[in-house]
């Protein structure tokens, strides 16, 4: 079986950790840990992975040079993706049989340039600030900053993303048994110029969104959206509040969930089953064995 699996953040680094390589080659031990019996399953493994803070925090750091060193956003979301792919990469080595191939690839994703996205940034990165914090920072960085819960983030544009332009060589691999780590944060968002050539662009593409559009692409038999809750809740936060099992894709509106939080989740997982037919299941990293059972989490699916 084809299977996507779409590490959440938690899967790097959980509430109140520092943003340490420790502390996310700890957590990432714990992600694989609960991934890699797939792969000795005989199940053929395509992983994906935020990068919402890891991202941030380099911005930040860009920032923080000399006028005009900041490296735009679409090459931080590349470092951040080898960064991240390489502690997967190496932690899955270690536990894997010998013989057993990983590979990392950094995946450039066409967005669309007249996407409403770019008029409006909501897709928050990097760490939470006070309001006057926040406004002196956008000032001083022509940052957007936007209320996150009780703090305050940058926010970028985040596009639909239409292409995967490494899908051939993902394919390819997957094929020769390579498990691969791909599309991380989203992937690389690029623009295509009226001449053909490509050009990165100032961006940070959803990360469901591009594993739905990847798992459709590869014909996955099941896509994981793996998170920190064990199911998706109707009425979430509220003394009358119901997890939601096996679900039609026509049943959900992704409108009544948050969309900075579970909306991304449940907008790819009803696209993933309405264009394939196929379940698309979203729950906890450590649940991965009982979702993919039918025994825990949501799953959308009309089957």
């Amino acid at each position: 079986m084809r299977i996507v699996a779409a590490l959440g953040g938690n899967a790097l680094l959980r509430g109140g950790e520092p943003m340490t390589a420790d502390a996310q080659r700890r957590n990432i031990g714990v992600a694989v840990a609960a991934l890699s019996p797939l792969v000795l399953a005989g199940h053929h493994l395509v992983i994906t992975h935020g990068n919402g803070p890891q991202v941030g925090l380099l911005a930040l750091q860009a920032a923080s040079g000399s006028a005009g060193s900041a490296f735009p956003l679409d090459v931080l979301d590349a470092e951040s993706e080898g960064m991240i792919g390489y502690m997967i990469e190496q932690e899955l080595q270690n536990v894997l049989p010998a013989g057993r191939l990983v590979a990392t690839l950094l995946t450039q994703i066409r967005v669309d340039c007249r996407d409403p996205a770019f008029a409006r940034p909501t897709k928050p990165i990097g760490p939470v600030y006070g309001e006057s914090e926040a406004r002196r920072l956008a000032a001083d960085r022509g940052w957007t900053v936007a209320q996150d819960g009780k703090g305050w983030r940058r926010v970028v544009a985040s596009p639909a993303p239409v292409e995967i332009l490494e899908m051939r060589v993902i394919e390819m691999l997957v094929r020769q048994g390579v498990t691969v780590i791909c599309a991380g944060g989203g992937g690389i968002p690029v623009v295509q110029r009226r001449d053909g050539s490509l050009a990165g662009i100032e961006a940070v593409i959803d990360k469901d969104l591009a594993s739905a559009l990847l798992a459709r692409m590869l014909a996955a038999d099941h896509l994981l959206l793996l998170t920190d809750v064990d199911a998706v809740y109707r009425q979430w936060g509220t003394d009358t509040a119901m997890p939601i099992g096996r679900v039609r894709p026509d049943e959900l509106d992704p409108r009544e969930f948050a969309e900075g939080s579970m909306r991304p989740k449940i907008e790819a997982a009803i696209g993933f089953s309405n264009e394939t037919g196929r379940p698309a299941s979203i729950g906890r990293l450590e649940d991965v064995a009982a979702i993919l059972a039918g025994a825990a989490g949501t799953t959308v699916w009309s089957g």
